[in-house]
């Protein structure tokens, strides 16, 4: 009898279908950095059971054709962002900002650099035509009967590859395009929500919010530009009667890469999940050699420097002073650079290709991470709560040093003064030495820690929730269909504005009436 109960009750656990089976997931991810966070968010996914097909370049840099844990389709293209283009820009970039003043270097990103803007999208543009015309491929893809497609919209492919095969879609997010991606949507007053590239925090003085507003009018017009790449390719492939602008804002769920222990508080969307630090994780132990020198260091511990994927080297003087600077300190240093050994290389430096970044900073005796500003690192750097002097390249990584110093745990050094006076080594030395910077991003990791649910997990919750559902619709404002002067209500104040002129009109109007009848009484009498 006990046997057949025990059978009955395995029977029924079969049977009973589960909250969740495994979703059948497209991806399209983007190379650099932003494949190094999706691809944790892809080997979380496979761990819980789902399938995964990626679709990548012929010319893809980081993302391999063959993996374990996801099936690969590979479009066939004559260009892409390939490490040549990336580092060829970045040159540029550095070559730029280290000798042009404050207003020169703003005209040059905001406007010089849109035509290298539009050329990046035009090359993301002919992967998706690749797509979309290799009609072998879309039935493969459309016999997949994929649940949702997952992308980084930082690119503006997967949105019109999701509404071609009609299939719910989610965000792994930080961009959108050339803006941040809350301002495409979410509620954004300008009066205490900073630009990226303003520079400005959420308490600013007049003369700041007259630079965000005039920021933001750049922002959008760049981001007008670009997006007119993406227009073309819907018009052709989804029919002209849809406008990209809309269609990028229609994603289900928005994944953001980021919190509010990071993020100055300001206003959201329902379907904002937010999963900053959702890369983070307790550190490994280190590879022998890396141990054996982190050990050697003594009382006196370790300094990090890594200034992300797509930097390979500085400028050579830059680097020759840096590693000065680094050599007249007491600490050990490790240095992921590529470059030709600096000639003034101290012995207490390690140079490598690659280090376990995420576990050196939850090393014990790292007392310092010199990085560029990236969401990667300064996210890890908070979590593990280490403090960070920052030498921000481009893009967004002034804006993520400037979050953690206005919260004091982090110094930001420019590309036009880290190597003149000693600035490097001063920096350096301030930050190791006051207490109050470790402190401050301990207090940060504590918070960024302090949550009922892992980032990580949220994220997947919300994924496998859509899955569920078949999209979350119910989450979704309608805010994103409006045009701006119904959003903003221009056309409800003209029109009140209209009645109310019309009302003082018709008084006027009986007024003037009642005083020319009077009078003619009065001249009658008279």
């Amino acid at each position: 009898m006990r046997l057949l109960c025990c059978c009955s009750a395995l029977l029924l656990l079969i049977l009973i279908p589960r909250a969740c089976q495994g979703g059948n997931i497209l991806v399209l991810p983007i190379e650099g950095s932003h494949w190094v966070n999706m691809d944790v968010l892809l080997q979380a996914l496979h761990e819980k059971g789902h399938s995964l097909t990626i679709l990548r370049s012929s010319k893809s840099w980081y993302i391999k054709e063959k993996s374990s844990y996801y099936d690969s389709f590979t479009v066939q293209v004559e260009r892409s962002l390939d490490q040549k283009f990336i580092t060829k820009i970045i040159k540029e970039v550095i070559d730029f900002e280290r000798g042009a003043l404050p207003l020169i270097s703003f005209l040059h990103t905001s406007v010089g650099m849109i035509g290298t803007f539009v050329d990046a999208h035009e090359a993301v543009g002919d992967f998706v035509r690749g797509v979309l015309d290799d009609t072998e491929l879309l039935k493969k893809l459309k016999d997949s009967e994929f649940d949702l497609v997952l992308t980084d919209p930082g690119w503006g492919g997967g949105v019109i590859l999701a509404k071609y095969l009609n299939i719910p879609l989610v965000y792994n997010v930080r961009w959108l395009l050339i803006r941040e991606a809350h301002h495409g949507i979410a509620p954004s007053p300008l009066s205490y929500i900073p630009i990226t590239g303003s520079g400005n925090t959420d308490k600013m003085t007049f003369w700041q919010r007259v630079k965000n507003v005039a920021l933001h009018l750049v922002t959008e017009t760049q981001n007008h530009i670009v997006s007119q790449t993406y227009q073309k390719i819907t018009n052709k492939y989804l029919g002209p009667g849809l406008d990209y602008k809309e269609l990028i804002l229609d994603a289900d769920i928005w994944l953001m890469r980021a919190d509010f222990v990071f993020e100055f508080p300001r206003p959201t969307m329902p379907n904002f999940i937010y999963m900053g630090g959702f890369q983070c994780k307790p550190a490994k132990p280190l590879p022998e050699h890396l141990e054996e020198f982190v050990q050697s260091s003594g009382e006196h511990g370790v300094i990090l420097m890594s200034l992300g994927t797509f930097v390979s080297e500085l400028p050579a003087d830059m680097t020759d002073e840096i590693a000065a600077a680094f050599a007249k300190l007491p600490q050990k240093v490790i240095w992921r650079h590529k470059g030709d050994k600096p000639a003034s290389l101290g012995n207490n430096t390690l140079l490598v290709d690659w280090m376990p970044q995420n576990d050196i900073l939850g090393h014990p005796k790292i007392k310092l991470f010199v990085g560029h500003g990236g969401t990667n690192g300064v996210q890890e750097a908070m979590y593990h709560g280490v403090p960070v002097v920052g030498l921000p390249l481009f893009f967004d990584q002034y804006d993520n040093l400037l979050r953690l110093k206005e919260r004091g745990g982090a110094e930001i050094l420019s590309l036009q003064t880290v190597d003149k006076d000693d600035n490097f080594l001063k920096t350096v030395q301030r930050v190791l030495t006051e207490p109050s910077y470790r402190m401050n991003m301990q207090r940060l990791s504590r918070l960024h820690r302090d949550t009922p649910l892992k980032p990580l997990d949220n994220a997947l919750f919300w994924i496998e929730f859509v899955i569920r559902h078949k999209g979350a619709a119910h989450l979704k404002a309608q805010s994103f269909k409006m045009p701006w002067y119904s959003y903003h209500s221009f056309d409800v104040f003209l029109f009140l504005g209209g009645v109310l002129l019309l009302v003082l009109l018709i008084v006027f109007m009986l007024i003037r009436c009642l005083y020319n009848r009077m009078c003619k009484r009065k001249m009658k009498h008279d």
